[in-house]
């Protein structure tokens, strides 16, 4: 027997032991239910978008003090686009330091566990690094990135990254 949890949850739960019970009960607000299965038909296949691949992205701010950000997504030009607050969205950690810069874009993640696994991997190793005394020649942007690179080397030595694209831009 099918019964209506709310108007967009229908449940399918067994049926009664009384066999001249009907199959489906009419609700006070005649809903057609629905049994749920977990077989969909071909054509139910075809209607569901395929899957995009994930991005995990470096950002760069333009603004003192220079600071970056390491993000998903699977769509990098749209995240840009809300971390400059162009469109709606955005991390709130980006809202300052904008407007922002793609330092460094990682393709290749089938899912966004894996995708979700590397950024958190790579943000770990970014704090666990013993920052390097900065050189005078050098400029605070390098310096973070310099960074940043280096912490990305570990997260690629610790995992299997073989099938992973890194394009560095900055």
């Amino acid at each position: 027997m099918t019964r209506l949890l709310s108007r967009t949850f229908p449940s399918v739960k067994l049926r009664d032991s009384n066999p001249k019970a009907p199959e489906f009960k009419n609700l006070k607000n005649s809903q057609t239910q629905v049994p749920i299965s977990s077989s969909s038909s071909p054509q139910e296949n075809s209607k569901i978008p395929k899957s995009k691949s994930w991005s995990v992205y470096l950002i760069l701010s333009t603004t003192e003090p220079i600071k970056t950000y390491v993000g998903i997504t699977t769509d990098f030009s749209r995240r840009l686009k809300q971390h400059n607050g162009e469109i709606r969205g955005g991390a709130k950690a980006s809202s300052a330091g904008r407007p922002w810069l793609c330092a460094c874009i990682i393709t290749g993640f089938t899912c966004l566990s894996q995708a979700s696994s590397f950024e958190s991997k790579w943000k770990i190793f970014s704090r666990k690094l013993p920052r390097r005394k900065k050189d005078e020649e050098m400029s605070q942007s390098d310096a973070v990135l310099q960074h940043r690179r280096r912490a990305l080397d570990k997260v690629e030595e610790s995992l299997e990254c073989s099938h992973l694209e890194t394009d560095w831009k900055i």
